[in-house]
């Protein structure tokens, strides 16, 4: 078992500071300082593909561009990189899900991988005409995951549920491969719907310990499907050549943070129906006090970014060595999948690519080696 790592494409605008229009109001602070548009779209997923990414995931909700006709703009610009598209059940038919998925694998060769954002913020849901609540929410996951994989099936496929129904549902042809299915969850609701359905159970980064519980319940719940499932970790990283320099610049992010933006953030992310997004708020306590060092939860993860984004909010902090090394913990524990993302995405990746990297290959961990780098993009991004 190797790791298998994927970035971020930033499709609500990138920054050297961790407040995003992507979870945030304008009253928290500065837009992103990089627009979101194709070109640099690209620079990212380019570089992501030339040092070695797996995959690229493409986020979804109000305060980005729409995931899948980011991605297929950008199939052309890249050669292997997959797509880890994010999408919600709740806003579109299964059955066109299953036709778009079906379609894409065709011109893209192959490169999507899906990722099933069932949501958490029913203020948001109901931006998209969905009025049902949290676990009625993962209940619709659960019938449209069965419809989905039903009309990949190839056959006519009838279903009848409490939420979903599809009489003769089916396609040109099904999607070859079929994609990967990436499910997050953290309630009761959700557990059972990634033990029927998910072929990788993402989570969020949280400290070993309590990442470990969580997924050794998945794979019981899967064990009694007669199922397996994989794992993998959403996190962030600030890797330097030093740990002085990698606590640095989180010493920066924290520092360009005010009391005002923290407590703004934190009143939202406190409100959300989402048990992970609880859990990830639990982790910092709350407080720019601690100082950047006092936000380490456990030796090199770090919860700062979760004091003004929602989502993943913690971060592999020090050098390469100490961060590969953060990496094979999560990776004994059963994790084989990396989400990553930084700080600028496309510098960061960089950072990652060009110094963790390789420390994991040394180690044994990697399988395949990067692709030549397709142009110099990290000038440009300089500028």
């Amino acid at each position: 078992m190797t790791v298998t790592p994927h970035w971020f494409l930033p499709t609500s605008g990138d920054s050297r500071t961790i407040v995003e229009r992507f979870h945030a109001n304008k009253s928290l602070g500065p837009a992103a300082q990089r627009e979101p548009d194709i070109d640099y779209l690209a620079q990212v997923a380019r570089a992501a593909e030339s040092l070695g990414f797996e995959g690229v995931l493409t986020p979804t909700g109000t305060w980005c561009e729409d995931a899948w006709l980011v991605t297929a703009a950008l199939l052309r610009e890249t050669r292997k990189l997959k797509y880890l598209v994010a999408f919600r059940p709740g806003v579109l038919s299964p059955t066109l899900a299953a036709q778009m998925a079906a379609s894409y694998q065709r011109i893209s060769g192959g490169r999507l991988l899906l990722n099933i954002v069932t949501g958490g913020d029913s203020v948001e849901q109901r931006r998209f005409g969905d009025w049902h609540d949290h676990d009625q929410r993962y209940a619709r996951t659960d019938e449209f995951l069965s419809i989905l994989r039903g009309v990949w099936s190839g056959q006519p496929f009838d279903f009848d549920g409490d939420h979903l129904r599809v009489e003769g549902a089916t396609l040109l042809a099904p999607p070859d491969p079929l994609p990967q299915v990436y499910f997050g969850g953290s309630s009761p609701a959700a557990l059972p719907v990634a033990a029927r359905h998910a072929d990788v159970y993402l989570t969020w980064g949280e400290p070993p310990a309590q990442a470990a519980d969580k997924i050794a319940r998945v794979r019981e719940l899967a064990a009694a499907q007669g199922r397996k499932v994989r794992f993998g970790i959403r996190l962030h990283t600030i890797s330097r050549d030093t740990s002085e320099e990698a606590w640095a610049e989180a010493g920066r992010l924290l520092d360009a943070l005010s009391p005002e933006q923290v407590e703004q953030a934190q009143r939202q992310l406190g409100a959300s129906e989402s048990v992970g997004q609880r859990r990830m708020v639990a982790l910092h306590g709350g407080g720019l006090a601690k100082g950047v060092r006092g936000l380490e939860i456990h030796p090199g993860l770090w919860a700062g970014i979760g004091l003004v984004r929602g989502g993943a909010g913690t971060a592999l902090v020090g050098s390469h060595a100490e961060v590969a090394d953060l990496i094979e913990e999560y990776h004994a524990l059963g994790f084989e999948e990396f989400v990553l993302s930084g700080y600028p995405h496309l510098e960061e990746a960089y950072w990652f690519g060009e110094g963790v990297r390789p420390e994991l290959a040394r180690r044994g961990l990697l399988g395949g080696t990067p692709t030549a780098q397709l142009r110099p993009e990290r000038t440009v991004a300089a500028q």
